[in-house]
């Protein structure tokens, strides 16, 4: 029974990847994953259910090999270096497209929203673990929330990601700009302490 609900999974996102949203159905998925199509239903009581399963834990076995990188990222240009690798593995995968798609469907379908969302948010928590931890020592320190930054570097990335499919010269160099902004904070690390204290006291003024 485990390794049918498994083959499901795997067969639902191989199944987007290769045909997309609109060409997933309970059908499309059971014949990718070699089982009946009764067991769809039996094993998640509909297509929508098994899309919101499978979402969530193929993006958590991915996350977990993720995490491990980020427990060893020393600065945001690591963090940020990370990311870039991790995009060029997912696009390699084909799990940009499985995104694209997810996101697709879910502009008319609240449960594949949903879906969709709490798969991000596995993204997003250990990035803004990493992001608060680069933070600590920072002039930015207080500032900077990082929990609103995770999820503003986790958007960049998505945006950059479907980009990369229509302009790829311009998504690098929005990356390129992103790392740029990442040795910026690295500069500012590394001021004195009288200039540390004086930006610290502008950047509060300003927000």
């Amino acid at each position: 029974m485990a390794d049918t609900r498994q083959r499901l999974i795997d067969g639902a996102i191989e199944t987007i990847r290769v045909h997309g949203i609109a060409g997933t159905s309970a059908r499309t998925i059971a014949a990718t994953a070699g089982v009946s199509q009764a067991l769809v239903f039996y094993h998640f009581g509909s297509v929508t259910d098994l899309l919101r399963a499978a979402s969530v834990e193929a993006t958590r076995a991915r996350v977990a090999a993720f995490t491990e990188r980020l427990d060893q990222v020393a600065d945001l240009r690591e963090l940020l270096a990370a990311g870039r690798d991790l995009h060029a593995e997912e696009r390699a995968h084909g799990n940009v497209r499985v995104l694209a798609q997810m996101l697709a469907g879910a502009q008319n379908d609240p449960q594949l929203a949903e879906a969709t969302a709490t798969a991000l948010e596995l993204w997003v928590a250990p990035i803004e673990q990493t992001i608060d931890r680069l933070l600590a020592t920072s002039p930015a320190a207080g500032l900077l929330d990082p929990a609103a930054l995770a999820r503003a570097v986790s958007a960049a990335f998505i945006g950059l990601e479907l980009y990369e499919g229509v302009a790829p010269e311009a998504a690098r160099a929005a990356l390129d700009a992103l790392d740029r902004v990442a040795l910026l904070v690295e500069t500012m690390n590394d001021l004195g302490p009288v200039a540390r204290r004086a930006l610290r006291a502008k950047l509060r003024r300003a927000a």
